[in-house]
Formats: C-alpha cells, sequence, structure tokens
C-alpha cells in the first residue's frame, strides 16, 4: 500500500497539479511524456506506477525552497475562502452571477478603467479581445515570440496570422524599433506581453499605434498591479487582458480571465463573445462567439483576494531588490528595476549554461524553472514556411539562457539568502 506522500506524488504525476497541502509548484508532469516505451497502459500497470512515484518522491523531495508555493501562500485565507465558498454555494449561482459582477466592478476600478468582463481564463481573453477589436482571418497581428505562445495561439484562433517581431535583450520586452517596422496597413493589432511582471514601454508604442489607427491590447496576465506613471496595466490600450491562474499575482483556485477597457461598446461586444455571441439569450448577434466565462466560485476568492494583491507586490519587489543587489557583482543579468512598473510575478535571470546551473541548484535544494525555453515561431506545432526567414536572435538567445529563481510573497528571508548562497556557489563553478 502506498503512503498518504506517494498517493500525493502520483497524483502530482497523472495529473501535473499540486495537491492541497503540497510544497510544491504544479508540475507538468505526464506519465505519457515519461514512458520511452509502447505497451501496456501505466495507469494500470502496478510496476511502472511504482517506478514513477520513486522517482517523482525523489525529484519533489530534494526541492526545499520551490518557484512558488500555492499552499503557504493560501493558508493564511483558509477561513475567509472557506466562508466565502459557503456564501456562493448557498446562493446558488455558479456561473456569472451577482459576485462575479462584484468583482468586475471592483477589478474596473483597481485597474483604472470603467469596465472589466470576466472570461474562463487569460488566453480565452485574448482572443476574444481579438476578436472583438475586428481581428480575422487576412490580418497580421504584431506579438513577441518569448512569451510561452499564449498571444500567438490566441491569434491563430482569429484565423490571423502573428507578426513576431525581436526583444530588447536587456528586458525581453518588444523593441519599439522592431515594432516600428513592423507596422503597416495590413496590421489588425499589437499585442503587447508586460512580460515578468515589467510594464513594456506604453508611451512610445501607443504613439506609434495611434499614429497609424492600428489597436493596442496589452497581455496583463502577468502584471496584475503595476502601473508606469501612475496609470495600471490594461488601462493603455484599446483593452488589457488578464489572467487569474493560480500562480498569477491575483490567483484563483482555478481557472478564470478578465478583459479591462474604457470603451463601452468593445465591453459590450466582449460581453456577448464570451457568452456564445448572444446579446439576448438564445438570441446570436455577434459571430465568433464562445463559452468563456467567469464562475461565481472564482470571483467569490478573487474578491478575497483583491485587497492584498498590492502587499503581495511590495513584497515580491523586496525579494527582487534583494537578489538583484547581491547578483550584481557577479555579472548576472537580471533586468529589474522592481519598481511599481514591475508586478516582480517572476525573478528572471539570463545566464549562458542555464540547464547546467538548474540542475546544480536542483542539487543543493533550490527549485528554478525556465520561462520559456522554446520561441513561439519554433514550435513544432507552429513552425512552417510563412516563418522560415524570421529572425529572432534576441529572442532565441533569450529562450536558451532564461532561468527563473523562487519567488512568492511568502518566501522568508532565510530561504532568499538560502536561494543566492546557492546560485552564486554554482555559478562559480
Amino acid at each position: 500500500m502506498r503512503s498518504n506522500l506517494g498517493k500525493r506524488r502520483f497524483h502530482e504525476l497523472q495529473n501535473g497539479v499540486a495537491l492541497p497541502g503540497s510544497h510544491h509548484a504544479p508540475r507538468a508532469f505526464s506519465l505519457t511524456a515519461l514512458r520511452p516505451w509502447a505497451g501496456p497502459n501505466p495507469i494500470c500497470d502496478t510496476s511502472f506506477r511504482a517506478r514513477m512515484i520513486l522517482r517523482v518522491n525523489r525529484i519533489s523531495s530534494s526541492i526545499r525552497i520551490p518557484v512558488n508555493d500555492l499552499s503557504r501562500h493560501n493558508a493564511p485565507l483558509r477561513e475567509r475562502l472557506s466562508r466565502a465558498l459557503e456564501c456562493v454555494l448557498e446562493s446558488g449561482w455558479y456561473i456569472l452571477g451577482p459576485r462575479v459582477a462584484e468583482f468586475e466592478s471592483r477589478f474596473a476600478t483597481y485597474c483604472g478603467v470603467d469596465q472589466c468582463v470576466g472570461t474562463g481564463n487569460g488566453t480565452d481573453a485574448l482572443e476574444i479581445a481579438l476578436r472583438a477589436c475586428g481581428v480575422g482571418p487576412g490580418q497580421r497581428v504584431i506579438t513577441v515570440a518569448n512569451a510561452g505562445g499564449y498571444s500567438t495561439g490566441a491569434i491563430l484562433a482569429t484565423g490571423a496570422t502573428p507578426a513576431f517581431i525581436d526583444i530588447e535583450p536587456s528586458t525581453h520586452l518588444l523593441s519599439l524599433d522592431q515594432l516600428h517596422g513592423a507596422l503597416s496597413e495590413r496590421v489588425g493589432a499589437i499585442v503587447v506581453t508586460h512580460l515578468y511582471g515589467q510594464m513594456a514601454p506604453m508611451h512610445d508604442v501607443m504613439n506609434m499605434a495611434d499614429a497609424v489607427g492600428v489597436p493596442v491590447i496589452e497581455d496583463c496576465a502577468q502584471a496584475h498591479g503595476a502601473q508606469l506613471d501612475g496609470r495600471p496595466a490594461g488601462a493603455w490600450g484599446a483593452c488589457g487582458c488578464f489572467s487569474f491562474y493560480p500562480t498569477k499575482n491575483l490567483g484563483a483556485l482555478g481557472d478564470g480571465g478578465a478583459i479591462v477597457t474604457h470603451d463601452s461598446g468593445l465591453a459590450e461586444r466582449v460581453r456577448a463573445l464570451r457568452n456564445y455571441g448572444w446579446i439576448e439569450k438564445y438570441r446570436v448577434d455577434v459571430g465568433g462567439g464562445s463559452n468563456s466565462r467567469l464562475d461565481g466560485i472564482q470571483a467569490a476568492v478573487l474578491l478575497e483576494k483583491l485587497p492584498l494583491i498590492d502587499g503581495w507586490n511590495e513584497r515580491r519587489r523586496a525579494i527582487a531588490r534583494r537578489y538583484s543587489e547581491a547578483l550584481a557583482d557577479r555579472g548576472i543579468v537580471t533586468c529589474r528595476g522592481a519598481g511599481l512598473d514591475d508586478a516582480v510575478h517572476l525573478f528572471v535571470v539570463r545566464i549562458p549554461n542555464r540547464d547546467t546551473v538548474r540542475q546544480r541548484l536542483a542539487e543543493a535544494g533550490v527549485g528554478a524553472d525556465v520561462h520559456y525555453p522554446v520561441p513561439d515561431h519554433l514550435q513544432h506545432a507552429w513552425s512552417s514556411e510563412r516563418w522560415a526567414r524570421t529572425n529572432l536572435p534576441h529572442t532565441e538567445a533569450s529562450c536558451r539562457e532564461v532561468l527563473t529563481l523562487p519567488c512568492f510573497p511568502e518566501l522568508i528571508d532565510e530561504e532568499i539568502a538560502e536561494v543566492i548562497t546557492a546560485f552564486l556557489q554554482v555559478t562559480r563553478c
């Protein structure tokens, strides 16, 4: 009989998520990916299951400081969240409803805009925003290729074509020179990603976009609470798209997303598109609609967390400043100023021998991750002749070198010191 710990690790391996009480961030474990042969179903093969449990236990038990720790993050809120969930259960409103409407109102205020529309997740938010802005087949949408593929997937879903531009190597954000060169009459929109929590140079982006009449969609999935010159992420372009995936700075207990905007007409189209294209029930008046609605349970959780996000972000900034100061003498590129324009969703460094450093950190008990290892134009399912001549040297170099260190609000000072010590030791080798 397996121990409870063994059952937990096997569940994580099988489903790619961390169970409550686990001190490990969700991992993308897959039995299919790990199985090197085509044979009996490994779920039914007890010997295979035992080997996989031991393997995951060895990996997990060696990491004392994970990249993120959702159980530590949510534990202080357990009673508040339980009460909030009980209220939703008793209300009978589980999809949309009053809790969603309340969260939409409060989050719009937090983002400094007039309208917020909840969606099923952040990727759907990007696709719906593109459709609401009139993007469709035959159009090009400018975006970067180093941000995990979320904007690319959304663009392709509309029938449009991603027009990739390179990044600034010092920030990993879009290159303004490249943006200027890519703008043309065939561009339907620009998706600007505030990667790792850092806000892109929105003054310049908006000036370029407004000059040619191209709408800007902000990908704010990693930038909740960031603000540039007093203006929050999401309040600059035609709209801003957020994800409330559990690991985000403002995370739900499942999937969730939102689109924020000053434009009431755009918000009306978004509301229709998230709900089959209905203006009235069972009347499809807007083409391209889908089923992507924020549910009452997630809205209730987000309402409890929203008042706390600024404090969490400030702790993230403090951690980032400490890392940056400690690594500066080593010549490690961190690209973080950790001011209000940076929500520090992830603390990312660049290092040439990234994979070796990551392995040595794991041996020292420190978790690390890679955000993101494969540029969009080189992803197997998306690579094609249309991007054969795509030249993104800074993007490709970044994806070879980026490494994410532990950074979450509950990380204590002693753990920060241990991460720094381990990193300096393994990079000295």
